[in-house]
């Protein structure tokens, strides 16, 4: 039987929900059990592929092709698991299934309400998607994590809270906990912390049917005295039960700030989780995932070198819309001792116009990507700032300064270098100029014009490297393998009409697809580090396991991705190492 914790929220939405429902999977796995997670977001919307990043944080995607909520990116790369689209529950999904039902008579005539219909419906959902396998074993996961989108009291969530009020009875009691994320305010001159908005949102939960097991404390410094004893009293719960989670350095203290008010020995009382069968292998490797987690969560305070990187897009302005490509930075950031340092620059305050509009953020926009030590520019969609990414990648080609492009990055890469290399003027991709003479970049002719949802390249596919690419530096970053899969998000790609143009000139396509006409990977030759790949590495990166082109962009930053190269040693963790982490020159493979 599945074991199930769901994770609500009060008081406030974005207050770390997903952080706290992954980091208590993570404390489930150092026991050696196999977790899962499922998101609900209580939108309209059938996935979150036509959702703004403005307006909704990035767009995650999965193996199979789901675009999906950010959060399954923090179930993945903490809990090291592969989901799939069903992972993610929209108000959307559920309604289109029940309709689609309705449509086919499957009820008998009934009339079809959201209670009982749409509710079992939620229920059926999570007890099938809980028990699908998320990693190469095939074995069903012990645990399954629920996290529920919004506040409690929010209207587009009632069936879902209605959903789990009766699903908490048809699992039992002793498979069923309940985790509410709260905020604590600080509130006056004296910054005193107040508990009423919680105890408010705990009397609305339990006004819906539902009492929490234990209540998470969010809050910007550590619970003041006497603060945890009068939640305790005044929402029911034990006071082991109330986890003060504060802010801390990096979200990779959270499952140590959870394990150290003893949250994992609870949540094993509460759930009879020694009840679980689990073999002595899956014992040893939950102790060694918690001896490197250790790692990484020490090594963040402990840098050795900073290295900083100019992240030019198109939504800086708000940092979720490059979640993942801020994590994939870290992670790799961590694996080699570097301070990451991100100068986000905004792609539209590098053109020329912007120095008429606002000469001091065009003056600090083009000071932050001079200074850098590598340039990054990440996928988007859209003209605006285009010209100004371009700007940045002439820079970084013709100063010799790492550079990673991703996806629209590659399609840029390549624009500016038909431009200013190949002198052919107004080059252009025909997703921004239809009619530009010369489209570098032309829509994929099996992709949709009318319809935007789920009609792109979408999911993991796999990049081939051309024979004579051995000593490409983005090919030994991985190892030196003849194929990589990684996850694609486009509509567009590199015209194959200019690719022998292009690669005669210097700018080689080292990684095609399956049938080698579809430009994959892009690299320069004589260049410390100029690589562009039109898929998205940043969606399987792991704290552990770092995405080796993010890699290769942070050594090269730090100008040590030569002797990493050359010391043929890619092992980026070592479990037996000191608790303070790996030095450098470990990392980087020297002899012992």
């Amino acid at each position: 039987m599945v074991k199930y914790i769901l994770v609500s929220g009060g008081v406030i939405s974005g207050i770390g929900k997903g952080i706290i429902a992954s980091s208590t999977g993570l404390l489930l796995k150092t026991l050696g059990l196999r977790v899962t997670a499922i998101k609900i977001d209580p939108y309209l919307n059938i996935d979150a592929g036509t959702l703004s990043p403005l307006d909704h944080g990035e767009v995650f995607v999965l193996d199979d092709g789901g675009e999906v909520d950010l959060d399954l990116g923090n179930y993945e790369r903490f809990l090291d698991v592969t989901l799939s689209r069903e992972n993610n529950i929209t108000t959307g999904k559920v309604y289109r299934n029940v309709i689609e039902k309705e449509r086919k008579g499957d009820y008998l005539g009934k009339t079809v309400q959201v209670v009982p219909h749409i509710t079992d419906a939620i229920q059926d959902w999570v007890e099938t998607v809980s028990k699908n396998p998320v990693d190469d074993s095939g074995e069903e996961p012990d645990v399954c994590i629920i996290e529920l989108g919004g506040t409690v009291g929010d209207i587009e969530s009632a069936p879902f809270v209605e959903a789990m009020r009766q699903f908490q009875f048809r699992v039992g009691h002793e498979n069923f906990a309940l985790i509410h994320v709260s905020l604590i305010p600080v509130v006056g001159s004296v910054g005193e912390q107040k508990t009423k908005p919680t105890q408010a949102s705990i009397r609305d939960l339990r006004g819906l049917g539902l009492n929490p097991d234990f209540i998470a404390c969010r809050s910007s410094k550590p619970l003041d005295e006497g603060i945890r004893d009068k939640i305790s009293m005044f929402c029911h719960v034990n006071p082991e039960c109330v986890l003060a989670v504060r802010d801390v350095s990096s979200i990779y203290h959270v499952p140590l700030l959870l394990q150290q008010q003893g949250a994992l020995d609870t949540l094993r009382k509460r759930l009879n989780l020694d009840s679980i069968n689990i073999s002595p292998s899956m014992v040893r490797q939950g102790h060694e995932l918690w001896s490197k987690w250790r790692q990484v969560a020490l090594r963040h305070d402990r840098p050795q070198q900073e290295v900083s990187i100019a992240l030019v897009g198109k939504y800086t302005f708000l940092h979720d819309s490059y979640c993942s490509v801020v994590k994939a930075l870290e992670h790799a950031s961590l694996s080699a001792n570097l301070k990451l340092n991100i100068k986000w620059v905004e792609g539209s305050d590098l053109e020329p116009e912007a120095q008429n509009k606002d000469p001091i953020k065009y003056h600090d926009s083009w000071q932050s990507v001079c200074s850098a030590d590598g340039i990054l520019v990440p996928g988007g969609f859209g003209i605006r700032g285009t010209e100004g990414k371009m700007l940045a990648i002439k820079w970084a080609r013709e100063h010799n300064i790492p550079f990673l492009g991703i996806c629209l990055g590659l399609q840029l890469a390549a624009t500016e270098f038909a431009r200013n290399v190949l002198g052919l003027e107004n080059a252009h991709s025909a997703e921004f100029i239809e009619d530009t003479p010369h489209p570098i970049v032309i829509n994929m002719p099996e992709i949709s014009k009318t319809h935007l949802g789920g009609t792109m390249r979408l999911g993991v596919r796999p990049t081939i490297f051309q024979d004579g690419t051995e000593n490409s530096k983005i090919r030994r970053l991985y190892k030196g393998v003849k194929i990589v899969e990684e996850r694609h998000r486009h509509r567009y790609e590199i015209n194959p009409a200019y690719i022998e143009t292009l690669e005669a000139n210097g700018l080689k396509f080292i990684g095609r697809d399956e049938a080698g006409q579809r430009m994959i990977i892009m690299e320069k030759e004589d260049h410390p580090y100029f690589v562009a790949a039109q898929f998205h590495p940043e969606y399987i990166t792991r704290p552990l396991k770092p995405s080796p082109p993010f890699v290769g962009l942070v050594l090269a930053a730090a100008g040590k991705l030569d002797q990493y190269l050359e010391s043929n040693n890619f092992t980026q963790y070592d479990s037996d190492s000191d608790s303070e982490g790996l030095s450098v020159n470990k990392i980087l493979g020297e002899t012992n």
